[in-house]
Protein backbone atom coordinates (compact mmCIF):
# COMPACT_ATOMS: atom_id res chain seq x y z
CA UNK A 1 0.00 0.00 0.00
CA UNK A 2 1.34 3.32 -0.47
CA UNK A 3 -0.43 6.60 1.04
CA UNK A 4 -1.34 10.60 -0.37
CA UNK A 5 -1.92 13.42 2.26
CA UNK A 6 -4.48 15.99 1.31
CA UNK A 7 -5.58 19.22 3.77
CA UNK A 8 -7.73 16.57 4.86
CA UNK A 9 -5.60 13.94 5.62
CA UNK A 10 -4.31 10.93 4.41
CA UNK A 11 -5.67 7.66 2.57
CA UNK A 12 -3.91 4.59 2.21
CA UNK A 13 -4.37 2.98 -1.49
CA UNK A 14 -2.70 -0.15 -3.58
CA UNK A 15 0.78 0.25 -4.62
CA UNK A 16 -0.80 -0.24 -8.63
CA UNK A 17 -3.59 2.21 -8.34
CA UNK A 18 -3.29 4.45 -11.07
CA UNK A 19 -5.97 7.29 -9.13
CA UNK A 20 -4.87 9.01 -6.51
CA UNK A 21 -6.40 10.26 -3.11
CA UNK A 22 -8.81 13.01 -4.35
CA UNK A 23 -10.57 9.70 -6.77
CA UNK A 24 -10.59 7.80 -3.95
CA UNK A 25 -12.31 10.55 -1.79
CA UNK A 26 -15.18 11.00 -4.38
CA UNK A 27 -15.76 7.19 -4.54
CA UNK A 28 -16.36 7.13 -1.16
CA UNK A 29 -18.62 10.56 -0.87
CA UNK A 30 -21.00 9.54 -3.78
CA UNK A 31 -21.66 5.94 -3.44
CA UNK A 32 -24.86 5.62 -5.12
CA UNK A 33 -24.18 2.11 -6.91
CA UNK A 34 -24.91 3.69 -9.98
CA UNK A 35 -22.93 3.28 -12.47
CA UNK A 36 -19.30 4.84 -13.47
CA UNK A 37 -19.05 8.06 -15.56
CA UNK A 38 -19.51 7.86 -19.14
CA UNK A 39 -16.32 6.31 -21.16
CA UNK A 40 -17.13 8.54 -24.15
CA UNK A 41 -16.89 11.60 -21.98
CA UNK A 42 -13.61 10.14 -20.05
CA UNK A 43 -12.15 10.01 -23.44
CA UNK A 44 -12.87 13.11 -24.12
CA UNK A 45 -11.19 14.93 -21.69
CA UNK A 46 -8.30 12.43 -22.14
CA UNK A 47 -8.55 14.42 -25.66
CA UNK A 48 -8.01 17.34 -23.70
CA UNK A 49 -5.25 16.73 -21.47
CA UNK A 50 -3.24 15.94 -24.80
CA UNK A 51 -4.17 19.13 -26.31
CA UNK A 52 -3.00 21.13 -23.41
CA UNK A 53 0.32 18.50 -22.69
CA UNK A 54 1.18 19.09 -26.65
CA UNK A 55 0.82 23.02 -26.18
CA UNK A 56 2.35 23.20 -23.21
CA UNK A 57 5.63 21.03 -24.72
CA UNK A 58 5.50 23.83 -27.70
CA UNK A 59 6.02 26.61 -25.43
CA UNK A 60 8.60 25.05 -24.06
CA UNK A 61 6.68 24.78 -20.44
CA UNK A 62 7.75 22.47 -17.83
CA UNK A 63 10.27 20.13 -16.63
CA UNK A 64 12.09 18.16 -19.42
CA UNK A 65 9.86 15.49 -20.66
CA UNK A 66 7.21 16.10 -18.23
CA UNK A 67 4.47 17.25 -20.99
CA UNK A 68 6.06 14.42 -23.38
CA UNK A 69 5.26 11.80 -20.73
CA UNK A 70 1.69 13.24 -20.35
CA UNK A 71 1.08 13.40 -23.83
CA UNK A 72 2.13 9.33 -24.06
CA UNK A 73 0.21 8.98 -20.88
CA UNK A 74 -2.90 10.40 -22.77
CA UNK A 75 -2.29 8.14 -25.85
CA UNK A 76 -2.03 5.03 -23.90
CA UNK A 77 -4.79 5.70 -22.09
CA UNK A 78 -6.71 6.25 -25.23
CA UNK A 79 -5.41 3.48 -26.85
CA UNK A 80 -6.85 1.25 -23.74
CA UNK A 81 -2.94 -0.01 -23.07
CA UNK A 82 -2.94 1.86 -19.90
CA UNK A 83 -5.24 -0.38 -18.19
CA UNK A 84 -8.77 -1.35 -17.77
CA UNK A 85 -10.83 2.12 -17.65
CA UNK A 86 -12.92 0.79 -14.79
CA UNK A 87 -9.76 -0.07 -12.63
CA UNK A 88 -8.78 3.46 -13.36
CA UNK A 89 -11.80 5.86 -13.66
CA UNK A 90 -13.89 5.23 -10.23
CA UNK A 91 -15.87 7.89 -9.42
CA UNK A 92 -19.82 7.40 -9.80
CA UNK A 93 -21.55 9.23 -12.73
CA UNK A 94 -23.56 11.51 -10.37
CA UNK A 95 -21.53 13.82 -8.11
CA UNK A 96 -21.45 16.83 -6.53
CA UNK A 97 -18.83 19.36 -7.44
CA UNK A 98 -20.20 19.83 -11.06
CA UNK A 99 -17.67 17.39 -12.54
CA UNK A 100 -14.72 18.69 -10.26
CA UNK A 101 -13.81 14.68 -9.28
CA UNK A 102 -14.27 13.55 -12.86
CA UNK A 103 -11.71 15.81 -13.93
CA UNK A 104 -9.16 15.10 -11.05
CA UNK A 105 -9.99 11.38 -11.47
CA UNK A 106 -8.32 11.75 -14.77
CA UNK A 107 -5.57 14.34 -13.98
CA UNK A 108 -4.17 11.75 -11.53
CA UNK A 109 -4.65 8.89 -13.54
CA UNK A 110 -2.58 10.71 -16.53
CA UNK A 111 -0.11 11.67 -13.67
CA UNK A 112 0.73 8.47 -12.72
CA UNK A 113 0.55 6.79 -15.98
CA UNK A 114 3.24 9.94 -16.74
CA UNK A 115 5.18 8.42 -13.88
CA UNK A 116 5.43 5.04 -14.68
CA UNK A 117 6.66 6.21 -18.34
CA UNK A 118 9.33 7.81 -16.59
CA UNK A 119 10.04 5.36 -14.66
CA UNK A 120 9.01 7.04 -11.19
CA UNK A 121 7.25 5.43 -8.26
CA UNK A 122 3.52 6.01 -8.71
CA UNK A 123 2.27 9.11 -6.65
CA UNK A 124 5.47 11.10 -6.91
CA UNK A 125 3.58 14.16 -7.37
CA UNK A 126 6.74 16.40 -7.12
CA UNK A 127 7.82 14.84 -10.39
CA UNK A 128 4.79 15.11 -12.23
CA UNK A 129 1.46 16.89 -10.32
CA UNK A 130 -1.38 16.31 -11.49
CA UNK A 131 -3.06 20.24 -11.14
CA UNK A 132 -0.10 21.61 -11.43
CA UNK A 133 1.20 19.74 -14.28
CA UNK A 134 -1.64 18.03 -15.61
CA UNK A 135 -4.21 20.53 -15.20
CA UNK A 136 -1.99 23.05 -15.82
CA UNK A 137 -3.94 26.39 -17.20
CA UNK A 138 -7.04 25.04 -16.93
CA UNK A 139 -10.53 24.49 -14.85
CA UNK A 140 -13.11 22.01 -14.44
CA UNK A 141 -15.62 24.38 -15.70
CA UNK A 142 -13.72 24.82 -18.93
CA UNK A 143 -12.36 21.14 -19.51
CA UNK A 144 -15.65 19.28 -18.59
CA UNK A 145 -17.85 20.93 -20.82
CA UNK A 146 -15.48 21.42 -23.45
CA UNK A 147 -15.42 17.47 -23.12
CA UNK A 148 -19.31 17.21 -23.06
CA UNK A 149 -19.54 19.37 -26.26
CA UNK A 150 -16.94 16.97 -28.13
CA UNK A 151 -18.39 13.68 -26.80
CA UNK A 152 -21.79 14.60 -27.68
CA UNK A 153 -20.49 15.88 -31.18
CA UNK A 154 -18.74 12.52 -31.73
CA UNK A 155 -22.07 10.11 -30.86
CA UNK A 156 -24.16 12.60 -32.68
CA UNK A 157 -22.55 11.72 -35.62
CA UNK A 158 -23.15 7.75 -34.98
CA UNK A 159 -26.40 8.30 -34.14
CA UNK A 160 -26.65 10.14 -37.55
CA UNK A 161 -25.17 8.05 -39.59
CA UNK A 162 -27.75 5.15 -38.04
CA UNK A 163 -30.41 7.15 -39.28
CA UNK A 164 -29.80 7.89 -42.55
CA UNK A 165 -29.07 3.92 -42.50
CA UNK A 166 -32.68 3.45 -41.49
CA UNK A 167 -34.07 6.22 -43.87
CA UNK A 168 -32.53 4.43 -47.01
CA UNK A 169 -34.14 0.95 -45.51
CA UNK A 170 -37.19 2.93 -45.16
CA UNK A 171 -37.00 4.35 -48.35
CA UNK A 172 -36.00 0.38 -50.14
CA UNK A 173 -39.75 -0.81 -48.66
CA UNK A 174 -41.54 2.28 -50.03
CA UNK A 175 -40.00 1.09 -53.72
CA UNK A 176 -40.69 -2.27 -52.92
CA UNK A 177 -44.01 -2.16 -51.51
CA UNK A 178 -45.41 0.39 -53.45
CA UNK A 179 -47.88 -2.02 -55.64
CA UNK A 180 -49.39 -3.56 -52.63
CA UNK A 181 -52.84 -2.00 -51.88
CA UNK A 182 -54.22 -1.87 -48.32
CA UNK A 183 -56.83 -0.30 -46.00
CA UNK A 184 -55.51 3.48 -44.61
CA UNK A 185 -56.59 4.00 -40.72
CA UNK A 186 -57.76 6.95 -39.00
CA UNK A 187 -57.71 6.75 -35.02
CA UNK A 188 -57.39 3.08 -35.58
CA UNK A 189 -60.84 3.05 -37.50
CA UNK A 190 -61.08 2.31 -41.35
CA UNK A 191 -59.67 4.87 -43.51
CA UNK A 192 -59.57 5.48 -47.14
CA UNK A 193 -56.94 3.18 -49.55
CA UNK A 194 -53.42 3.38 -48.71
CA UNK A 195 -50.68 1.33 -50.30
CA UNK A 196 -47.84 -0.46 -47.78
CA UNK A 197 -45.26 1.74 -49.42
CA UNK A 198 -46.82 5.07 -49.07
CA UNK A 199 -46.72 4.07 -45.33
CA UNK A 200 -43.40 3.06 -44.98
CA UNK A 201 -42.71 6.44 -47.04
CA UNK A 202 -44.16 8.74 -44.41
CA UNK A 203 -42.40 6.70 -41.93
CA UNK A 204 -38.86 7.52 -44.25
CA UNK A 205 -39.91 11.45 -44.17
CA UNK A 206 -39.88 11.38 -40.49
CA UNK A 207 -36.53 9.76 -39.99
CA UNK A 208 -35.02 12.09 -42.82
CA UNK A 209 -36.23 15.06 -40.91
CA UNK A 210 -34.66 14.03 -37.75
CA UNK A 211 -31.59 13.23 -39.41
CA UNK A 212 -31.15 16.58 -40.85
CA UNK A 213 -31.96 17.90 -37.62
CA UNK A 214 -29.12 16.08 -35.79
CA UNK A 215 -26.94 17.39 -38.00
CA UNK A 216 -27.60 21.05 -38.03
CA UNK A 217 -27.19 21.32 -34.25
CA UNK A 218 -23.42 19.97 -34.14
CA UNK A 219 -23.13 23.67 -35.06
CA UNK A 220 -23.23 25.09 -31.85
CA UNK A 221 -21.98 22.27 -29.61
CA UNK A 222 -18.32 22.88 -31.70
CA UNK A 223 -18.61 26.45 -29.95
CA UNK A 224 -16.63 25.67 -26.73
CA UNK A 225 -14.72 27.62 -23.80
CA UNK A 226 -11.80 25.85 -22.97
CA UNK A 227 -8.72 28.65 -21.42
CA UNK A 228 -12.08 30.02 -20.15
CA UNK A 229 -11.04 28.19 -16.71
CA UNK A 230 -13.07 29.15 -13.73
CA UNK A 231 -15.55 31.35 -15.06
CA UNK A 232 -14.85 32.30 -18.65
CA UNK A 233 -12.75 35.23 -18.20
CA UNK A 234 -8.96 33.26 -18.19
CA UNK A 235 -7.72 33.56 -14.72
CA UNK A 236 -4.69 31.32 -14.94
CA UNK A 237 -4.04 30.53 -18.33
CA UNK A 238 -1.62 32.23 -20.86
CA UNK A 239 -3.06 33.73 -24.00
CA UNK A 240 -0.41 31.93 -26.18
CA UNK A 241 -1.80 28.64 -24.73
CA UNK A 242 -5.46 29.89 -25.17
CA UNK A 243 -5.04 29.94 -28.66
CA UNK A 244 -2.73 26.76 -28.94
CA UNK A 245 -5.10 24.33 -27.24
CA UNK A 246 -8.21 24.92 -29.41
CA UNK A 247 -6.01 24.28 -32.60
CA UNK A 248 -4.56 21.04 -31.21
CA UNK A 249 -7.84 19.90 -30.01
CA UNK A 250 -9.17 20.62 -33.53
CA UNK A 251 -6.56 18.16 -35.20
CA UNK A 252 -6.82 15.41 -32.34
CA UNK A 253 -11.20 15.46 -32.55
CA UNK A 254 -10.94 15.82 -36.28
CA UNK A 255 -14.13 18.49 -35.30
CA UNK A 256 -14.40 22.12 -36.43
CA UNK A 257 -13.85 23.48 -32.55
CA UNK A 258 -14.31 27.17 -31.96
CA UNK A 259 -13.46 29.30 -29.03
CA UNK A 260 -16.72 30.82 -27.77
CA UNK A 261 -17.02 34.26 -28.46
CA UNK A 262 -18.17 34.76 -24.70
CA UNK A 263 -16.66 31.97 -22.97
CA UNK A 264 -18.53 33.37 -19.59
CA UNK A 265 -21.69 32.03 -21.63
CA UNK A 266 -20.38 28.62 -22.11
CA UNK A 267 -19.81 27.73 -18.32
CA UNK A 268 -22.97 29.47 -17.11
CA UNK A 269 -25.55 28.03 -19.42
CA UNK A 270 -26.63 24.93 -21.21
CA UNK A 271 -29.27 25.37 -23.01
CA UNK A 272 -27.48 23.56 -26.08
CA UNK A 273 -28.18 20.74 -24.28
CA UNK A 274 -31.52 20.90 -23.75
CA UNK A 275 -31.70 21.96 -27.48
CA UNK A 276 -29.76 18.63 -28.41
CA UNK A 277 -32.30 16.74 -26.04
CA UNK A 278 -35.41 18.12 -27.74
CA UNK A 279 -34.12 16.93 -30.92
CA UNK A 280 -33.63 13.74 -29.65
CA UNK A 281 -36.75 13.58 -28.30
CA UNK A 282 -38.33 14.39 -31.41
CA UNK A 283 -36.40 11.10 -33.12
CA UNK A 284 -37.30 9.32 -29.87
CA UNK A 285 -41.58 9.76 -30.72
CA UNK A 286 -40.80 9.19 -34.26
CA UNK A 287 -39.43 6.03 -33.41
CA UNK A 288 -41.71 5.16 -31.03
CA UNK A 289 -44.49 5.84 -33.31
CA UNK A 290 -42.86 3.83 -36.29
CA UNK A 291 -42.21 0.98 -33.78
CA UNK A 292 -46.22 0.71 -32.73
CA UNK A 293 -46.66 0.90 -36.22
CA UNK A 294 -44.78 -2.63 -37.36
CA UNK A 295 -46.16 -4.02 -33.94
CA UNK A 296 -49.88 -3.56 -34.69
CA UNK A 297 -49.57 -4.09 -38.39
CA UNK A 298 -47.75 -7.26 -37.38
CA UNK A 299 -50.12 -8.22 -34.89
CA UNK A 300 -51.75 -12.21 -35.08
CA UNK A 301 -50.81 -14.21 -36.39
CA UNK A 302 -54.81 -15.04 -36.80
CA UNK A 303 -56.44 -12.41 -34.32
CA UNK A 304 -55.26 -9.45 -35.39
CA UNK A 305 -53.91 -7.05 -38.78
CA UNK A 306 -50.92 -9.57 -40.37
CA UNK A 307 -50.46 -7.00 -42.83
CA UNK A 308 -46.77 -7.55 -42.11
CA UNK A 309 -45.02 -10.22 -40.77
CA UNK A 310 -41.76 -9.85 -38.37
CA UNK A 311 -39.18 -12.16 -38.59
CA UNK A 312 -39.03 -14.60 -35.58
CA UNK A 313 -36.51 -14.23 -33.29
CA UNK A 314 -37.06 -15.88 -30.35
CA UNK A 315 -40.17 -17.71 -28.03
CA UNK A 316 -42.48 -15.24 -26.92
CA UNK A 317 -44.51 -17.30 -24.19
CA UNK A 318 -42.98 -19.79 -21.00
CA UNK A 319 -47.06 -20.94 -21.05
CA UNK A 320 -48.15 -20.90 -24.71
CA UNK A 321 -45.81 -23.02 -27.30
CA UNK A 322 -45.71 -21.36 -30.62
CA UNK A 323 -46.06 -17.97 -29.64
CA UNK A 324 -43.61 -15.37 -30.75
CA UNK A 325 -43.90 -11.43 -30.03
CA UNK A 326 -42.66 -8.04 -31.56
CA UNK A 327 -39.83 -8.16 -29.34
CA UNK A 328 -37.51 -5.81 -31.47
CA UNK A 329 -40.37 -2.57 -31.67
CA UNK A 330 -41.28 -2.95 -27.76
CA UNK A 331 -37.41 -2.64 -27.11
CA UNK A 332 -37.28 0.59 -29.56
CA UNK A 333 -40.36 1.70 -27.69
CA UNK A 334 -38.57 1.02 -24.45
CA UNK A 335 -35.68 3.19 -25.57
CA UNK A 336 -37.33 5.92 -26.87
CA UNK A 337 -39.53 6.00 -23.54
CA UNK A 338 -36.45 6.49 -21.51
CA UNK A 339 -34.66 9.05 -23.97
CA UNK A 340 -37.83 11.24 -23.57
CA UNK A 341 -37.72 10.93 -19.21
CA UNK A 342 -34.00 11.50 -19.62
CA UNK A 343 -35.05 14.59 -21.54
CA UNK A 344 -36.66 16.19 -18.28
CA UNK A 345 -33.82 15.62 -15.70
CA UNK A 346 -31.73 17.49 -18.57
CA UNK A 347 -34.52 19.91 -18.59
CA UNK A 348 -34.51 20.56 -14.58
CA UNK A 349 -30.65 20.00 -14.46
CA UNK A 350 -29.94 22.73 -16.86
CA UNK A 351 -32.41 24.65 -15.26
CA UNK A 352 -30.18 25.43 -12.14
CA UNK A 353 -26.95 26.90 -13.47
CA UNK A 354 -26.81 29.91 -10.51
CA UNK A 355 -24.96 32.57 -11.63
CA UNK A 356 -21.55 31.52 -13.03
CA UNK A 357 -21.79 27.68 -12.93
CA UNK A 358 -24.06 24.86 -13.00
CA UNK A 359 -23.02 22.19 -10.51
CA UNK A 360 -25.39 19.57 -11.99
CA UNK A 361 -24.07 19.44 -15.03
CA UNK A 362 -22.59 15.85 -14.67
CA UNK A 363 -26.75 14.74 -14.61
CA UNK A 364 -27.03 16.86 -18.06
CA UNK A 365 -23.48 14.59 -19.22
CA UNK A 366 -24.76 10.98 -17.75
CA UNK A 367 -28.17 11.67 -18.87
CA UNK A 368 -27.47 12.82 -22.85
CA UNK A 369 -24.53 10.55 -23.44
CA UNK A 370 -26.36 8.10 -22.55
CA UNK A 371 -29.26 9.02 -24.77
CA UNK A 372 -27.44 9.68 -27.77
CA UNK A 373 -25.64 5.73 -27.12
CA UNK A 374 -29.08 4.01 -26.63
CA UNK A 375 -31.13 5.73 -29.85
CA UNK A 376 -27.70 4.93 -32.12
CA UNK A 377 -28.17 1.32 -31.07
CA UNK A 378 -31.98 1.51 -31.29
CA UNK A 379 -32.07 2.94 -34.50
CA UNK A 380 -29.65 0.65 -35.67
CA UNK A 381 -31.28 -2.76 -34.36
CA UNK A 382 -34.38 -1.73 -35.57
CA UNK A 383 -33.92 -1.18 -38.99
CA UNK A 384 -31.01 -4.44 -38.76
CA UNK A 385 -33.60 -6.82 -36.87
CA UNK A 386 -36.76 -5.25 -38.19
CA UNK A 387 -37.50 -2.81 -41.36
CA UNK A 388 -34.88 -4.86 -43.16
CA UNK A 389 -35.97 -8.32 -42.66
CA UNK A 390 -39.82 -8.13 -42.10
CA UNK A 391 -42.26 -9.33 -44.74
CA UNK A 392 -45.19 -8.12 -46.11
CA UNK A 393 -48.69 -10.17 -46.29
CA UNK A 394 -50.17 -9.37 -49.57
CA UNK A 395 -53.73 -11.42 -49.38
CA UNK A 396 -54.36 -10.34 -45.49
CA UNK A 397 -53.98 -6.79 -47.38
CA UNK A 398 -55.82 -7.27 -50.06
CA UNK A 399 -58.62 -9.53 -47.71
CA UNK A 400 -58.98 -6.62 -45.13
CA UNK A 401 -58.97 -3.63 -47.67
CA UNK A 402 -61.52 -5.74 -49.47
CA UNK A 403 -63.85 -6.72 -46.58
CA UNK A 404 -63.56 -2.50 -45.56
CA UNK A 405 -66.12 0.39 -47.23
CA UNK A 406 -63.14 2.51 -47.34
CA UNK A 407 -63.81 3.08 -51.18
CA UNK A 408 -67.21 4.73 -50.00
CA UNK A 409 -65.39 8.43 -49.62
CA UNK A 410 -64.78 8.48 -53.18
CA UNK A 411 -68.62 8.48 -53.88
CA UNK A 412 -69.04 11.77 -51.70
CA UNK A 413 -68.39 14.14 -54.61
CA UNK A 414 -71.22 12.79 -56.96
CA UNK A 415 -74.02 11.88 -54.55
CA UNK A 416 -72.95 13.92 -51.08
CA UNK A 417 -71.81 12.89 -48.11
CA UNK A 418 -75.10 12.34 -46.33
CA UNK A 419 -76.63 9.74 -48.87
CA UNK A 420 -73.49 7.76 -48.82
CA UNK A 421 -73.30 7.47 -45.68
CA UNK A 422 -77.04 6.43 -45.11
CA UNK A 423 -76.20 3.96 -48.34
CA UNK A 424 -74.06 2.74 -45.60
CA UNK A 425 -76.12 2.67 -42.85
CA UNK A 426 -78.74 0.92 -44.65
CA UNK A 427 -76.71 -2.36 -46.18
CA UNK A 428 -74.91 -3.00 -42.62
CA UNK A 429 -71.03 -2.33 -43.86
CA UNK A 430 -71.47 -4.98 -45.53
CA UNK A 431 -68.90 -4.05 -48.45
CA UNK A 432 -70.22 -6.10 -51.19
CA UNK A 433 -73.66 -4.73 -51.20
CA UNK A 434 -72.40 -0.86 -50.39
CA UNK A 435 -70.14 -0.54 -53.65
CA UNK A 436 -73.11 -2.31 -55.86
CA UNK A 437 -75.59 0.43 -54.00
CA UNK A 438 -73.17 3.09 -54.41
CA UNK A 439 -72.56 2.37 -57.95
CA UNK A 440 -76.41 2.36 -58.78
CA UNK A 441 -76.72 5.51 -57.32
CA UNK A 442 -73.83 7.14 -58.67
CA UNK A 443 -75.47 5.61 -62.28
CA UNK A 444 -78.73 7.26 -61.79
CA UNK A 445 -77.20 10.58 -60.37
CA UNK A 446 -75.28 10.92 -63.52
CA UNK A 447 -77.82 10.45 -65.59
CA UNK A 448 -80.17 12.68 -64.13
CA UNK A 449 -77.25 15.46 -64.59
CA UNK A 450 -77.35 14.45 -68.30
CA UNK A 451 -81.05 14.89 -68.45
CA UNK A 452 -80.94 17.81 -66.76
Amino acid sequence: MRTERDKLGEIPLPDDALYGIQSARARDNFALSYKPVNSSLIRAIVKVKKAAAITYDKLGAGRDGVYRAITRACDLVLSKEAGAEGDMFIVDALQGGAGTSTNMNVNEVLANVALKIMGRQLGDYGTIHPLDDVNRGQSTNDVYPTALRIASIELLRELSDACAKLQEALQRRENEFDGIRKLGRTELMDAVPITLGAEFGAYAQAIARDRWRLYKVEERLRQVNIGGTAVGMSDNAARKYRFGIIEELRLITGIGLAVAEYPMDITQNNDVFVEVSGLLKALAVNLMKISNDLRLMSSGPHGGLGEIRLQELQAGSTIMPGKVNPVIPEMAMQAAMKVISGDAAITLAASHGEFELNAFLPLIADTILENLSILERAVTILREKCVETLAPNVERCAELLDSSYAFAASYAPILGYDAVARIIAENDGDAGRIRIELDRAARGNKSAFAQG
